[in-house]
């Protein structure tokens, strides 16, 4: 970023029947949707959804969005 300039930090959480790859670009393509300016993403968290018996259901990813303020 250049000298001066001002970012932000928001949490975003997304969730994916597939992989924590394809939960990942949810998060950010949803991001890109509302906010302008994204630089970056860093997974914070990532977890597996499990049904009664152990299989898993849904993975779930919890991102930290960077943006650049205008």
């Amino acid at each position: 970023m250049p000298q001066g300039t001002v970012a932000r930090v928001t949490e975003v959480s997304a969730t994916s029947a597939s992989s924590f790859e394809d939960a990942v670009k949810t998060g950010i393509t949803r991001a890109n949707e509302t906010l302008r300016n994204v630089t970056s993403a860093w997974v914070k968290e990532m977890k597996v959804n499990l049904d009664g018996k152990g299989n898993v259901t849904s993975y779930q990813v919890h991102l930290l969005i960077t943006f650049v303020l205008d």
